[in-house]
């Protein structure tokens, strides 16, 4: 069992932070500032990463954050009574969560390879489980015979008949099998409930912890399978071919005996044209197989679920203005009609609820750098918890603009441009392009960190939602197969010169930053879509495609895994190892590249290893190019620790003032 003290500086910081006088905000003290706060600030992690109510929501968790330093924090909400207090170290966590009213399930990440199994270097998870009565954290899987304390795929939380359980999927290293395992919340040991494979893709649990639906998925036959209760044993209620797109489980449904399914059936629904997929969301009962299409309005991103029963309330879905909420829970509902009313121009977003639905944490970034507040609707107010980014105050959050102009063949393109703080009517100022990765995403409204750090220096900032990204509509995320290096980067450049039409941007002022998918946009901007950009700065970006897919098919161990399928589809290649594919590979075109370019990327990547900023790089040496290459040491792929965030937004602005200065 794990024991930890608090170091005396983190203690005074989290004291601080969570003192009823400072929850409010610290923000008054720089409402004067003129000058923009130190460029470091922004990349700084937010002072508060996660935050949930216990089920009676008369606690609170959270992570909060010192430097590189993690710590869990557990207040009582009315009195302000710390109860726990205790560094996690420099760990990335990703995941808090209530198990009971007594202890709170924390799930980090690092990235290590298992050798002796065959795991190559990726993103591993773990979990710990923190008892506030023995004041002691255990590892999850923890001394469990032959399986690695490693969380295979998300936990699940139930309050069964027998009290709180935590259930999660562990590697049998002895057995091959991946099963479903109840944890022992005092010792961390696993007990198996549930005989699992590789092949098993997802499951569902009822409100005791029992999988009343899984699903099975063989990646050699491309075929995806349904398999719910038949007696003793489970059997194949539905099997579809899926080559790339599979069906999905979305928990529980309305009821216990249903599950939530997004799937493609022609036979039961009409293509939902809000969809990004084929897919639409059916209801599944598990005992007599029968289909019903949920009642929703608009296709959800993502649903919600009862935080006690687990049952379906609710939706939400991103639009231009913010994530919107639809209900259909009557309670659920009218409790977010009033917070609608309340904060309904800032878009609240739902983080967290008691189980009687009475105490509702939400965190709003609309024109601020993140708030979050508790409504509490048996007092009927709504307080200031903690704010995500305390020294940059509103004032110099740069206004976030929607807008939207037609590309080259008349497809229309929405997207955000970010202000310099201050600016109202902006005219023929310097521009970023800031390609988001993916490419399947895309970019929301709202504070981000990376748009507002360059507005700040007095840059426009546009973020363009190309063909190809999420939230637009199956039609629209079609539109960019095939396009890397095609329509998907004239769509940036068409959102250039609409912005230099309206005299909004300079268009000899231009350059493009991008990390991931929009790392290879930055490095397409030089090579592929010459004069339209000064400089570029690629973050962990795509150099040669078709390296990228075979370092995949290697990754997996298969030439023709459901992944290389994927990227091909985008790319746009025919078969693994199309020699097509380096026509739009910018490391095959460095000798086109006369603008100054930026690499960077960080050593721990298992998404884009690192190989692609190092094969550009030395492709722009034998072409007589000169580029920087910055190696960023111990970061992944999502730029998880804050100096290496840091330093990549340092080197970044460095270099965008010296090769397209803002003034």
């Amino acid at each position: 069992m794990l024991k930890f003290g608090l170091p005396g500086l983190l203690l005074a910081v989290v004291c601080v932070a969570l003192s009823t006088g400072a929850w409010s905000s610290a923000a008054s003290a720089h409402a004067a500032q003129q000058e923009p706060p130190p460029i470091e600030t922004y990349a700084a992690s937010p002072t508060v990463e996660l935050m949930e109510l216990s089920p009676s929501g008369d606690l609170i968790a959270r992570i909060v954050v010192t430097q590189e330093a993690r710590a869990i924090a557990v207040t009582r909400m009315d009195t302000g009574e710390h109860l726990f207090l205790s560094t996690l170290g420099e760990t990335k966590v990703r995941d808090l969560r209530w198990i009971g009213e007594g202890r709170v399930l924390i799930v980090t990440s690092q990235t290590r390879a298992i050798p002796f199994v065959g795991v190559p270097r990726s993103e591993l998870y773990f979990g710990m489980v923190l008892d506030l009565a023995s004041r002691k954290l255990v590892q999850v899987l923890d001394r469990t015979e032959g399986v690695l304390s490693v969380l295979y795929g998300p936990a699940s939380v139930r309050n069964t008949a027998q009290g709180e359980a935590l259930f999660v999927r562990g590697v049998n290293v002895d057995s091959g099998l991946v099963d479903l395992y109840r944890i022992d919340l005092n010792s961390g040991r696993g007990r198996s409930v549930k005989s699992m494979t590789l092949e098993t893709d997802d499951y569902v649990l009822d409100g005791e912890g029992a999988v009343i639906a899984y699903s099975r998925y063989v990646d050699f036959k491309r075929r995806w399978s349904m398999m719910l209760p038949g007696g003793r044993v489970f059997r194949e209620s539905w099997s579809v071919e899926a080559p790339i797109d599979t069906p999905r489980f979305h928990g529980l449904g309305r009821s216990p005996r249903t599950v939530v399914i997004g799937a493609d059936r022609p036979d039961l629904a009409a293509q939902d044209t809000d969809a990004d997929t084929a897919t639409n969301l059916f209801e599944v009962n598990v005992d007599t197989g029968e289909w019903t299409k949920l009642p929703f309005e608009h296709h959800p991103h993502a649903l919600l679920h009862h935080p006690e029963t687990h049952l379906l309330v609710g939706a939400s879905r991103v639009e231009e203005d913010g994530v919107r909420y639809e209900f259909i829970d009557p309670v659920s509902a009218s409790r977010w009609r009033s917070i609608a009313r309340a904060l309904g121009d800032k878009a609240p977003q739902l983080m967290s609820w008691s189980a009687d639905q009475s105490r509702v944490l939400v965190f709003t970034d609309i024109g601020e750098s993140g708030l979050y507040q508790l409504v509490d609707f048996d007092r009927r107010t709504a307080d200031i918890l903690a704010e995500a980014y305390p020294a940059i105050p509103s004032e110099q959050v740069g206004a976030v603009r929607p807008i939207r102009y037609a590309a080259a063949d008349g497809l229309e393109i929405a997207g955000y441009l970010t202000l310099p703080p201050g600016v109202e009517t902006p005219e023929r100022l310097p521009l970023i392009v800031l390609a988001h990765g993916g490419p399947a995403a895309r970019d929301v409204a709202g504070f981000d960190w990376w748009a507002q750090a360059l507005a700040s220096r007095g840059y426009v900032v546009l973020q363009a939602n190309f063909r190809g990204s999420t939230g637009y509509g199956r039609a629209f995320l079609e539109a960019g197969y095939g396009e890397w290096g095609r329509k998907m980067q004239t769509d940036l450049s068409d959102g250039v010169r609409w912005l230099a039409d309206q005299h909004i941007v300079d268009p000899s002022r231009v350059c493009i930053v991008g990390a991931s998918y929009g790392g290879y946009a930055a490095l397409a901007g030089l090579t592929l879509d010459k004069g339209v950009y000064r400089c570029g700065v690629a973050v962990a970006g795509v150099s040669d495609l078709r390296r990228m897919v075979n370092w995949e098919g290697r990754q997996e161990g298969r030439r023709d895994s459901q992944t290389v399928r994927y990227w091909n589809r985008f790319m746009g290649a025919a078969r693994m190892n199309d020699r097509t594919l380096d026509a739009r590979s910018p490391a095959y075109l460095a000798e086109a590249v006369d603008n100054p370019l930026l690499l960077i990327h960080g050593r721990d990547d298992t998404v884009v290893p690192i190989e692609q900023s190092r094969i550009m790089a030395e492709a722009m040496r034998r072409a007589g190019k000169r580029a920087e290459l910055i190696e960023l040491q111990g970061e992944d792929h999502w730029m998880s620790r804050a100096d290496t965030r840091q330093q990549m937004l340092r080197e970044t602005v460095r270099f965008l003032e010296t090769h397209n200065p803002p003034r």
